[in-house]
């Protein structure tokens, strides 16, 4: 019976901060589409690009999840969808730090995020890191380091790390809430189109 307790003590949870974290005065959340695309292209615009790309893919994977979805996990030892959440938030502070120069704190600090406040935060990482890119089209994109910091100690690597560790990762498992969800029954938008960067009419 414990394990079916645990779930109901989460999902009780889940649907409490679900309510309180409804605030009226929260701004919009970005990339429910891709508005335009950049005027050039460079290879900060490039990445820019990437980025938004992931941001309204993560938009649409995480619309609508219910506190159902938000414990679901595939088999006993996979990741549940709030944890997977909780991991893409981190990768999100990664990209816009790396892009924004700054390190990244370990042991990373621990936030307490209801489910909307946690994808809130994520997309606007993703877009802060995007606008900046792209209002500097001609950065320098060997100038960008991925630095973790803890205490007085730096390690600091090139961005293309960035590109294939924290981007690709990021992708990877938004791919993996679109996949859970499906599996418990509440896909995406039939209306999703990733190619063209907005829904369909």
């Amino acid at each position: 019976m414990k394990p079916y307790f645990s779930l109901f003590v989460v999902s009780i949870f889940l649907s409490i901060t679900s309510a309180q974290s409804q605030d009226k005065t929260m701004p919009e959340t970005p990339y429910a589409s891709i508005e335009s695309y950049p005027e050039v292209y460079t290879a900060a615009t490039t990445v820019a690009r990437t980025i938004d790309g992931l941001g309204y893919r993560y938009y649409w994977a995480t619309e609508g999840l219910t506190d159902d979805d938000l414990i679901f996990r595939p088999s006993e030892d996979a990741s549940n969808v709030i944890e997977t959440l909780e991991h893409l938030q981190g990768l999100t502070e990664a990209i816009l730090n790396c892009i924004s120069d700054l390190p990244n704190i370990r042991p990373q600090e621990k936030k307490e995020l209801s489910y909307e406040q946690m994808r809130h935060q994520s997309l606007v990482n993703l877009k802060k890191a995007s606008d900046l890119l792209i209002a500097n089209p001609e950065m320098d994109m060997s100038t960008k380091k991925v630095i973790f910091k803890r205490g007085d100690t730096e390690s600091v690597f090139e961005f293309w790390h960035l590109l294939n560790g924290h981007l690709a990762d990021a992708l990877y498992h938004t791919g993996q809430v679109v996949s859970f969800r499906r599996t418990n029954e509440n896909p995406v938008s039939p209306k999703m189109n990733v190619f063209m960067g907005k829904n369909r009419d």
